[in-house]
Formats: structure tokens, sequence, C-alpha cells
């Protein structure tokens, strides 16, 4: 597949193990966001308990576990996946605001807006995005042109055609009837664009060529797919630590089509999310353990 990886400093004797992953990714976050720890500012505070707030952080070990697997150990892909965690938490202050879902839990907390304000909290939403943004720009080991790829590729995937979209959608159509299929295009927007641009970030780093890059692309895109079904399917677990029965009156596919038939549809998207996997890494890899531990499978 044409790996190089010259003049990136590989790690040395981290574990590759998801748990391990996961810690070494709150670790850079917590550097990343040192900055804001003695800070008396709100903003800066509203910034720092977002981000590290109990988190399963699924993204950027999904993205480091995919990079491993496929030849690249380098100390990047920690920046990467926390510039993509970043990313997240700050859609995850948006959506909960009191103009969007007006939700008052989030990690077993108290949303930001609950914490700090309104004003406060979309501040921060600002400022987590230009932070993410600053992270990958500013990774030395890459190439200038691999940095400008991938700072396009995540104000794509945050855009009028990603998340931003996704949120309208959600916030705008979910009242009316629709479709199933309009229903996936808004879960491809809300939930599918961090899973793909983690993994264009993947191919980037590691050099894989097109018909594996369109591969992993697809395993993501149906991957967030599964995960927004799980999400709809937990809405009433007050065990996820955010406010139950959110999507009451929301045009989501469980209401559409009742539980057992989205279990179906999970089950479809994650036998897609396989096919596309394993044309990358073969039937076994660490990649695909991860996806079973995620979603509980034997």
């Amino acid at each position: 597949m044409g790996l190089s990886f010259t003049g990136l400093a590989p790690e040395s004797g981290e574990s590759a193990s998801p748990d391990a992953i996961r810690q070494a990714v709150e670790r850079r976050l917590g550097e990343l966001l040192s900055d804001t720890k003695e800070s008396d500012d709100p903003v800066s505070q509203a910034m720092r308990s977002s981000v590290l707030a109990p988190g399963k952080r699924i993204r950027p070990v999904l993205l480091v576990l995919a990079a491993r697997e496929l030849g690249c150990r380098v100390s990047a892909l920690f920046d990467l996946g926390s510039a993509v965690e970043m990313i997240h938490t700050a859609s995850l202050i948006l959506d909960d605001l009191p103009c969007m879902d007006n939700a008052s839990m989030r990690r077993g907390r108290p949303t930001i807006h609950r914490q700090y304000g309104e004003d406060v909290a979309m501040l921060a939403v600002v400022a987590l995005l230009s932070r993410a943004l600053g992270v990958v720009s500013e990774v030395s080991a890459l190439t200038p042109g691999h940095r400008t790829q991938m700072v396009s590729q995540l104000s794509r995937a945050v855009g009028a055609q990603g998340l931003v979209k996704g949120q309208y959608e959600d916030l705008h159509e979910a009242q009316k009837s629709r479709s199933v299929a309009d229903i996936m295009v808004t879960n491809r927007h809300k939930t599918g664009v961090l899973f793909q641009v983690s993994m264009q970030m993947v191919a980037l780093i590691t050099g894989i060529d097109r018909a594996a890059t369109e591969s992993l692309e697809r395993f993501a895109l149906a991957l967030g797919q599964a995960y927004q079904l799980c999400d709809d399917l937990g809405d009433g677990d007050a065990a996820q630590g955010k406010d139950v029965d959110q999507d009451r009156d929301k045009a989501t596919l469980v209401n559409l089509l009742g539980p057992q038939e989205v279990r179906r549809l999970l089950n479809e998207q994650l036998e897609e999310a396989n096919r596309h996997l394993n044309a990358v890494y073969g039937e076994r890899s660490a990649v695909n353990d991860f996806l079973k531990q995620l979603f509980s499978l034997s």
C-alpha cells in the first residue's frame, strides 16, 4: 500500500489496547488544554470541563487503532485524535443549548450552558473548534501538505455540509414526517462525518491507496449510522449520562419503525461496516475487536 512514515518519530513501548489508547488520549487532551488549567477565565474553564469530562473517546481511539493496524505508530496520532475529540465535544455543547435540544445533563454532569451560561458555552464552542484546527496545523511531524489537507477535511466535516447541516436538520426537520432515507442522511451528517474524517486522516498519515481509503470511508459512514441507531435505542436509558427521552417527539428511526426494526437495521449497518473494514485489514484486526467491544458483540 505504499506506507511511508519518513520523518515521523515512533512511539516507545506504548500499549495498543483500546483502554491504554483511551488513557493516552486523556493525557494528551489535558496537555493540549494545559493553558486553561490555572485560568479563572470562564471560557477556559468551560473548555476544560467539557473536554475532560468522562467520555468514551471512541473517535480518537478508533483513529489511533486504525492507523497502528496499518503500521503507523507515531505520537502525532494522539494530536489528531485529540483534535477530533475537541470538535466532537464542541458539537455536544451546541447540541445541548436551549435553542437546540435544551438538555440539562451530558456525560453525567450538568451541561456546559447550565454550568457557565449560554454565552460562555457558545464562546467555548468557537474556542474548541479553533483549538482543534490549530492542533492539526501545528503537528510538525506531518508534511505541510498533509497538515493543509487535514485542516481542510476537518473544516468540511464541521461546516454547512457536515455537522452544521446535521444539527440544522435535526432541529428543523425532526418534527416533520420523514422517510427512512431522509433520517439516515441526517444521521450521516450528525454522526458519520466525524468518523469519516477520522478515517480520512488515517489514510493520509499512512499513505494507503485510493481503494483502501474508500473502504475506510465507507466503513466509517456505516459505523456512524450504527452508532446513531444505538444511541437512539438508548434514549430512555439514564445510564447514558444524559437526559432521558430527549428524542420522544423527534422523527428518529426508533419512533418511525420501532425498536425491533431499528435493531435489524443496526445489525445491517454493522455488517456493512465489517465488510469494508475486512477489505482493508482482513477478518481479524484490532479495529474489528474494538468494534465488537463497542457494540457488545460476541
